[in-house]
Formats: structure tokens, sequence, C-alpha cells
């Protein structure tokens, strides 16, 4: 049994990490309260109840946190800045409108600061998904059984630099590099659809059968608690399909989802999983 009081709360998005989020604390002994962002469905199993939240009644919903005897929350999962409706504010949360309008304007890493610091003040703990779940954040070192080449390592090291700048005026938090050439940027559409785009252009006569890699790593200075960049089974079939040799990410940065599952794809596919250690 868990020896923390209180209860948690995961306020998550789209993808799996939700769900594996309730099922760690499930196992420490906890009854965690599950909410859901409006216009980005959890996908979870049916019957257990889900907390809607819109941004618009975000006061009442902190409000319903602290009547669950919630005193933390983690944020999980996939979700994009919504449109908010003016019309449905409540008088408390159209006071904390500016503050999020501001922040929203500022682009994403100001809305989550901003999204931490209103949470905070309403007296929660805001946790880590790595906190929780430690063992989502590998180490260095590769993961499976294929070993990126020299040529592979200098082009982790091309993206690296790459994702950096990205995060840096709060753009991305991953770049494909192949033989030193940037191929691809991650942008608002998110990995999934860099590596579409990718796997959708021709290659070049004598481009090897796969050359590259998917480097992905947290924006410089990002409050880690929120927001990590992710990968798991489905970014690795991804990558195969746009004819990538492999996948590095910074080590201790990037959670990966359902390792073994993950490992398993790049073994099956001749891709390396390689988790890069950080460089200051």
């Amino acid at each position: 049994m868990t020896g923390r009081s209180g209860r948690t709360a995961v306020i998550g998005g789209r993808g799996r990490l939700p769900m594996l989020l309730v099922e760690v604390l499930e196992a420490m002994g906890e009854s965690p309260v599950l909410a859901e962002l409006h216009g980005f469905p959890l996908d979870c199993p049916g019957g257990r109840q889900v907390e809607p939240l819109r941004v618009e009644r975000l006061a009442p919903f902190l409000d319903r946190l602290h009547a669950l005897d919630v005193q933390r929350v983690t944020f999980a999962g996939a979700v994009r800045r919504p449109r908010l409706d003016p019309g449905l504010f409540d008088p408390r949360t159209a006071a904390l409108a500016p503050r999020l309008a501001a922040a929203m304007q500022a682009g994403d890493d100001a809305t989550l600061r901003e999204v931490i610091a209103l949470f905070e003040e309403a007296g929660f703990a805001v946790e880590s998904a790595a906190a929780l779940a430690p063992r989502l954040l590998p180490g260095p070192g590769v993961l499976g059984t294929v070993a990126p080449d020299p040529q592979d390592e200098r082009d982790a090291a091309r993206a690296a630099e790459i994702v950096a700048a990205l995060g840096a005026v709060d753009v991305g938090q991953g770049a494909v590099v192949a033989g030193g050439l940037c191929l691809a940027v991650e942008a608002l559409p998110g990995t999934d659809a860099m590596l579409a785009a990718l796997a959708a252009l021709p290659r070049p006569d004598g481009w090897p059968a796969r050359a590259g890699l998917l480097f992905k790593a947290p924006k410089p200075g990002q409050d880690r608690r929120i927001d990590l960049p992710a990968l798991g089974a489905a970014t690795v079939r991804a990558a195969a399909a746009a004819g990538l040799a492999g996948i590095g990410f910074e080590a201790g940065g990037v959670l990966v989802i359902d390792r073994d599952d993950a490992v398993a794809v790049a073994d099956a596919a001749g891709l390396f999983l390689w988790s890069r250690p950080a460089v200051s």
C-alpha cells in the first residue's frame, strides 16, 4: 500500500501514457482520479469514471479535485493548445483568462509553465510522469540488439544541435538527420506527421535502404514535470516506414512507452534504439 496521503489526478490526453500511469498508481495502492481535457479523448477502457476538464471551467475543476481529496496532479498524453470559447467561462476562471491568453500567445512552453503555476497556486503538487514511473526514462545505452555505427553517432550529434536550436525558440523536440543533412524537423503536427511526410518522399538515387535517424530530446530549460517527449512501438514502426536506420534520444529526457514492445519492434525491423548520453 502507498504511504502517500491524498490522491493523484492523472490529467490525460491521447496515447497510452495516461492509462499506464493510472496502472502504476493503482499498483502502488492509490485510487487515482482520471481527468480528460476536452477535445483530446482518453484511450481508456470502459467503466472508469473520467472527470471532464474544459480550460474555460478551470476553477470549478480545481474545486472538484479538492472535493475528491486530490493532492497531486500529473499531466500525461498528447494535447495541443485548445481553442477557448469565451461564452463558457465562469466568473472565477474568467479572472484567470488574461494570464492564460498571454501565456498561449507566448508559445507552448509558456503555456505549460502557466498551467503548472495555476495548479500549484490552487494547492496541488505537480508530479512528473517520470517520477511516478522512472523506468520510462532509460539511462544511457542501446536498448535492443542493433547498435548505431559511427555515422549514426555523427548524425545524432548534428540532430541534437538542431533539436536544441528548435527548442530554444519553442518549436519542437525532434529532427531527422541522415549523412549530416537535416531531412525533417518536428513542428506543431508532431513526430508521427513528420515521419509520415518523410516516408512519402522519393528516395534519392543510390541512397541506402536505411539511413539516418530520428532524434528526440526535451527543449532546453523546459520544466520536465510536463510535456517530456515520448516514443513507443508506433514511433519505431513510423521510423522504419520512413527508411531510417534507427532512433536516438536523450538519456533521461525522453519517455519510452511500453519499452519491451518498442525494443521488439526495433529488433525485428533492424533499427537501433539508442539512449544517447546528454551532452552539456
